[in-house]
């Protein structure tokens, strides 16, 4: 779903104290996205990438990276020969908040 308006925010600055979003509403954000999945604790959103070879996963580990740096919300980034998979939380709310959302949605968008 490139075309989500969560494409278009831009994240915004977290501290301690930011409150995670409720369960009903991190699952109403869900269906903006398209592969990620809600981790089992709901505390985290996951996309795994699957590719032939070493290259694209380490390329799309750097996108990712970039664009946590870009949005000054990082991902976490696992990657090896044929994957790589990106899971968004916000640390300081302890849990999910809008900017997991965006930060998915801006990634899905460069990859379209």
């Amino acid at each position: 779903m490139p075309d989500s308006p969560l494409a278009q925010k831009t994240c915004t600055p977290c501290e301690g104290g930011t409150p995670a979003l409720p369960e009903d509403a991190a699952r109403q954000m869900m269906v903006q996205l398209d592969g990620w999945t809600l981790s089992d604790d709901r505390r985290s959103i996951l996309k795994r990438f699957e590719f032939k070879g070493f290259a694209k996963p380490v390329e799309l580990a750097n996108l990712a990276a970039w664009l946590g740096n870009k949005q000054g919300h990082h991902p976490d980034i696992r990657f090896g020969w044929g994957y790589c998979e990106v899971s968004f939380t916000t640390h300081a709310a302890g849990g999910l908040t809008e900017n997991d959302f965006i930060c998915a949605a801006r990634l899905d968008a460069l990859l379209a």
